[in-house]
């Protein structure tokens, strides 16, 4: 009958470690070392590229997109005080519940969602995920009106 707690062979000692040479079994493991991430933009709904990949076109497209979200209006969610006001208590794209003081933003359209749901959403698709209403639309016709 096989012993199932056989001592580690080479073999399995390699499983363990990672292919860019890693510590060898008895030695501590290497430092952490923190990699600088480069940010992941969409230039279309179904494209991801990483920002130093992106034409210079599409980095000035990212930009006025960018412009454009910062210009929404944001605040902090409040549920109100009385029990009788209907408000929105879940962000339809992330489904959590909202919580007070939670950093939340407005679209034209009067949806709310959390503010970095809603970024990133709106980096992807400048419309409301709620009423497919196109943001850019209604932002560009508030600036004709002023």
């Amino acid at each position: 009958m096989g012993n199932c707690l056989s001592s580690q062979s080479a073999d399995d000692l390699s499983l363990l470690n990672d292919s860019d040479g890693a510590s060898l079994p008895g030695e501590p493991p290497p430092p952490y070392q923190e990699r600088e991430s480069v940010p992941v933009y969409h230039p279309t709904p179904s494209q991801t590229r990483l920002a130093t990949q992106l034409t210079e076109e599409e980095q000035v497209w990212i930009a006025q997109r960018m412009g454009l979200i910062q210009h929404l209006p944001k605040g902090r969610y409040d549920p109100g005080s009385e029990p009788s006001e209907k408000k929105l208590k879940e962000c339809v794209i992330c489904m959590l519940d909202f919580v007070t003081g939670d950093p939340i933003r407005f679209l034209p359209c009067m949806h709310i969602y959390h503010m970095e749901c809603i970024d990133d959403w709106l980096m992807r698709s400048f419309t409301c995920p709620s009423c497919m209403e196109p943001v850019d639309a209604a932002l560009l016709s508030s600036y004709e009106t002023n």
